[in-house]
């Protein structure tokens, strides 16, 4: 039995970016003291979601990746032992900015990033204003616990991406979040089992929670939490988060599973990508 021990997490935004960093560097100590292999943050983990406005002040918020964020994260993974997945705001150039999560291994190293390929514009999710669509593809990356994809938020509406990277041989699939109530919370329930049950993968989904007035006042949306760990064969992996409540989830998914289940479902088998092509039509 092959089985890795997974942390991620959910929080309200402090109000600063230092506190931020300094919360989820302590949960990393506590995540790794209760075993942890790997712990993934939410999405723009160290400051608010700015979608809520268009100003560009938050554009102060992007930095190089790999920059001082992945680095300092670098050396606390290698310090425990833990690999990480830092979903954080990048700036490549002056004006060119995007929606990443950098992975890190277990010994610091950097592997790379993965960039948030689709780019909501809607009221109070004015993406557009603040990031370009992701350009790297669906990488997975070869980690000290197995073979790892991210796709960030909005990106879980469209199965195409799910679908490379589990062709791509992702084992688990890291899906971080900044998702507020309204629709959004049905499909929250369903898009990820979904997801993981149809590409016979790990899904571990994790959200904001609580209501950022600190930093928008009446116009501040109140995100909801309930992060999971869901498996190949759709159940979740333990409880759902709270939906209130700052939370660090530890969760042990047995990677064993995959072979099972694809076994029984052999969806990789009955793929017809030759009838597919309108799928990719523009």
């Amino acid at each position: 039995m092959t089985v890795v021990r997974v942390a991620f997490t959910q929080a309200t935004w402090t109000g600063d970016k230092e506190s931020m960093i300094a919360l989820h560097e302590a949960w990393t100590r506590e995540a790794a003291s209760q075993g942890a292999q790997i712990i993934a943050f939410q999405e723009l983990f160290y400051g608010p979601y700015f979608g809520i406005t268009q100003d560009t002040a938050y554009y102060d918020y992007a930095e190089a990746v790999p920059g001082p964020t992945t680095e300092r994260f670098a050396a606390l993974a290698k310090e425990l032992g833990i690999v990480m997945v830092l979903p954080v705001y990048e700036e490549e150039q002056p004006g060119v900015l995007y929606n990443t999560a950098a992975v890190i291994d277990a010994d610091g190293s950097y592997l790379g990033k993965y960039r948030k390929h689709h780019i909501p514009n809607l009221p109070k999710f004015w993406e557009k204003f603040y990031f370009r669509p992701g350009n790297l593809g669906y990488p997975v990356f070869e980690t000290a616990v197995g073979t790892i994809g991210v796709n960030i938020c909005y990106d879980r509406h469209f199965p195409e991406g799910w679908r490379v990277l589990a062709l791509n041989g992702a084992q688990i699939v890291f899906n971080p979040n900044a998702t507020a109530p309204g629709i959004s919370n049905k499909l929250w329930e369903i898009e990820q089992p979904a997801a993981a049950v149809a590409n016979g993968i790990f899904v571990v989904a994790n959200n904001r929670v609580g209501l950022e007035d600190n930093e928008y006042g009446d116009q501040a949306v109140n995100f909801y939490g309930s992060s999971y760990a869901v498996g190949p064969d759709g159940n979740y992996v333990g409880e759902v988060g709270s939906s209130t409540e700052n939370q660090l989830i530890v969760r042990d998914l047995d990677l064993d599973q995959i072979r099972v289940v694809r076994e029984r479902w052999q969806f990789f088998r009955d793929r017809r990508p030759d009838a597919y092509g309108p799928i990719v039509a523009p």
